[in-house]
């Protein structure tokens, strides 16, 4: 499970139903990776978890995007807690 903090006016970069006007979401970025590149390497999706993650302007730790990018390949779920600050 992976963790990120995130104030108030920034959920928009993370959540894609979150009503903002922010062009590039992360969620609907996972989402649509998980939906192309399932059963791909790892080594293949971290690299776009991180340009996601850096267009968003989210933090992740390079352990978090690894895991999620592992979720990804194997079709694992993958829980993510917010901490909205």
């Amino acid at each position: 499970m992976g963790e990120i903090s995130v104030g108030r006016q920034q959920l928009n970069r993370l959540l894609a139903d979150s009503g903002g006007t922010y062009g590039a979401p992360y969620q609907r970025a996972f989402a649509e990776l998980a939906e192309t590149h399932h059963g791909r390497p790892t080594a293949e999706i971290l690299p776009l978890l991180r340009r996601a993650a850096d267009q968003a302007l989210l933090e992740f730790t390079h352990a978090d995007l690894r895991e999620q990018a592992e979720a990804i390949s194997t079709g694992e779920p993958y829980v993510l807690r917010v901490t909205v600050i």
